[in-house]
């Protein structure tokens, strides 16, 4: 009876050390290092006012913590389960802002799985293409409708056709491109807030644009910002 207890704790111990020490400190440094690389795709992509210092921590402890979590399940089911039932009583609540920021924590979690597994030539190669692919893309502005620059937003006067004519010859003078995107009027009809999409002629400065602008009297709340994903307008 002894043996066989003798035994059966032989045998769940050997299915828990799976890997040796200097495979561990491999796995989790490969691990930290990749998530590192993903931070870093995700801070030189990412548009937008939601950019989050947090996140960019928590990918590079996603990647290394689901390295530790696959060397500890190694090939027992039993654990496998056992960790399922454990994330199971947690709730995130965290709300994701941006629709690709789930890309790169779902880029984490295999770089962290690839490590964790010992499987290194997976690991460097799946994350060196996808970083690669974030970047093309990126650089192609791939998805976009058209490239946009800034958003132009200005208050002037109601069916006042002299002031459109003026600030349409200054749009036509140092923009490349100009769309009207949104005319919203005043409660007492007197005025418009009119907001136009802008892309600059080439060596055209922004203080040169709207000082152009500002000449016109009867334009006033004018606002020029870097055009972003997330600008309402």
């Amino acid at each position: 009876m002894q043996g066989t207890n003798s035994s059966a704790l032989v045998d769940a111990l050997s299915s828990f050390v799976v890997y040796s020490s200097t495979e561990i400190v491999l796995n989790i440094c490969l691990a930290f290092l990749l998530g590192i690389v993903v931070s870093s795709i995700y801070k030189y992509t990412h548009k937008g006012m939601s950019y989050s210092q947090s996140f960019m921590i928590t990918l590079v402890f996603v990647a290394t913590i689901v390295a530790i979590v696959m060397m500890v399940i190694g090939n027992s089911l039993a654990r496998a389960f056992a960790l399922v039932g454990a994330l199971s009583i947690i709730r995130f609540r965290s709300v994701v802002k941006d629709t690709k920021d789930m890309s790169y924590i779902f880029m984490a979690l295999a770089a962290g799985m690839a490590a964790g597994t010992s499987s290194y030539f997976l690991a460097l190669f799946g994350t060196g293409f996808l970083a690669v692919a974030s970047l093309v893309l990126d650089f192609t502005n791939y998805g976009s409708l058209y490239k946009s620059e800034f958003i132009l937003r200005f208050r002037k006067p109601s069916g006042d056709e002299g002031t459109a004519r003026r600030y349409s010859d200054v749009l036509a003078k140092y923009a490349k491109r100009s769309e009207l995107l949104h005319v919203e009027g005043s409660g007492d009809g007197m005025s418009e807030k009119v907001t136009f999409d802008i892309v600059l002629k080439k060596d055209v400065e922004p203080t040169t644009f709207t000082g152009e602008l500002g000449k016109l009297d009867e334009l006033s709340e004018i606002v020029f910002v870097a055009s972003k994903t997330d600008v309402d307008y």
